[in-house]
């Protein structure tokens, strides 16, 4: 068979021999293709299986019948089974399909080969094998035609090349600067899901450092190129641009916490201002907070996520003083969120680190004595960090001061809390009760 060599042979899940099989037993051509089948050459484990078959979609979907399965994309039909996923698709070409056809419309050689299951060969047409013993990603023939097709190739070709170690061809490299600008044509959806490839590799910024060069970020993000080159201060050893990558490359890989390393400075050079000869940033966590939700917004990142990221960016300073008492910790627990404590920590750590400053280092010697303290006072029983932890609850501030629902009934918890941060001892239905009986601010003339 032309373009095929012997592959030692690849073992795909089960599900997968079960669709395979099946097509073939119905007299239909399959072949494993894309990332699975580099993968397996790689040595790489991989989740998500393509198949393609001389079967039409109508064929597909009365073959498997009796297998879950929708159709989203043209032509292509996923099916499911548990939580596994396999997308089969009919060979693609204008005319005269087969799999060379097939084949040739694929972005990169090291995803344009198949494999046939049954034959244990590795169908190879346009050299990917060799590509990927150079390291080197090249587009199926002219890579005009294939950015063309689908733009979001172009960001797919960086992260291809930080994810395993390659590199981008020169022909391919100039003709992916050239054609940046249509990234702008592609589904933000797409290019969100892509980022967050990028984001959770072991080194994210060498991904963002090839999207600035090859003029994409601009066009993704263009408000973090305008921390590119700009200085800060004897805080910082590293531009804008530069502290937040390193921050970004220090955080553990976790969509939140590399997003809140993204995007914590992003607001900093719009406040930007020198005083005495010293660059300042005032306020730059708040309107990077603002700025954040922007950008999240725009990339079509869900509401609960954007929320979340908006409210650890606002917070990521702490601030820690060693003159807080135990109330100033526990307030700022409450402020911030329980379930935010450790990941503010752990990010802020990371933060100080990209600072790489002595100064930076005196910082992180006092945030490991925050970390102890606040851990200790969260470990204990008493601790209040919400109004859920009181020992009374809105109905019971209702029927002991003879109110209906309403925003006072709110308010009335929130002093409550403040009383028991200040005291947690006081937190017990006996103290509360007597409080809301006794205390003028919730009975009598003062009541509010």
């Amino acid at each position: 068979m032309p373009g095929s060599e012997k592959l030692v042979r690849i073992e795909p899940p089960e599900f997968v021999s079960v669709v395979v099989e099946r097509l073939r037993l119905k007299g239909y051509e399959v072949y494993i293709v894309g990332g699975a089948v580099r993968d397996a050459i790689l040595g790489r484990n991989h989740q998500d299986w393509d198949l393609t078959t001389n079967a039409s979609a109508p064929d597909i979907h009365r073959i498997f019948s009796d297998i879950g399965h929708y159709q989203l994309k043209h032509d292509t039909v996923t099916l499911v089974r548990s939580h596994q996923k396999i997308e089969v698709t009919p060979y693609r070409a204008e005319q005269g399909a087969d799999l060379r056809r097939d084949l040739a419309l694929r972005d990169f050689t090291i995803n344009a080969m198949a494999y046939c299951p049954s034959r244990g060969h590795l169908i190879d047409y346009f050299g990917g094998l060799e590509d990927l013993r150079r390291k080197k990603i090249r587009a199926v023939g002219n890579p005009l035609d294939r950015f063309k097709e689908d733009p979001l190739r172009l960001i797919r070709a960086i992260r291809i090349a930080v994810e395993l170690g390659l590199q981008i061809e020169p022909s391919t490299w100039h003709v992916l600067k050239d054609m940046a600008p249509l990234i702008s044509d592609c589904a933000m959806e797409r290019i969100r899901e892509e980022l967050i490839k990028i984001l959770l590799i072991q080194k994210p910024s060498t991904g963002f450092s090839m999207l600035r060069r090859a003029g994409l970020l601009g066009h993704i993000i263009p408000e973090l190129l305008e921390g590119y080159l700009k200085r800060q201060n004897r805080y910082h050893r590293y531009t804008i641009f530069k502290h937040t990558m390193v921050t970004m490359d220090s955080v553990p890989p976790m969509l939140l916490l590399r997003l809140v390393a993204l995007l914590h400075d992003i607001a900093k050079p719009r406040v930007r201002v020198k005083e005495s000869g010293r660059w300042r940033f005032i306020g730059h966590e708040h309107e990077s907070a603002k700025l954040a939700q922007d950008i999240m917004h725009r990339l079509r990142f869900s509401s609960s996520l954007i929320h979340r990221v908006a409210h650890l960016v606002r917070h990521h300073m702490i601030n820690y003083s060693p003159q807080w008492n135990d109330a100033a910790l526990r307030r700022w627990a409450r402020k911030v969120g329980i379930d935010n404590v450790h990941i503010l920590t752990t990010f802020r750590k990371a933060d100080l680190i990209a600072h790489g400053t002595d100064i930076a280092a005196a910082d992180l010697r006092l945030l490991g004595q925050f970390e102890q303290r606040i851990e200790e006072i969260l470990r204990r029983e008493n601790t209040v960090t919400s109004s859920s932890d009181l020992s009374i609850n809105g109905r019971d501030v209702m029927k002991i001061l003879g109110i209906g629902p309403g925003p006072r009934v709110g308010k009335i918890l929130e002093e409550l809390m403040e009383l028991v941060t200040e005291n947690p001892e006081l937190n017990t239905r006996e103290h509360l009760v007597d409080i809301l009986r006794k205390d003028p601010r919730f009975v009598g003339p003062g009541a509010q």
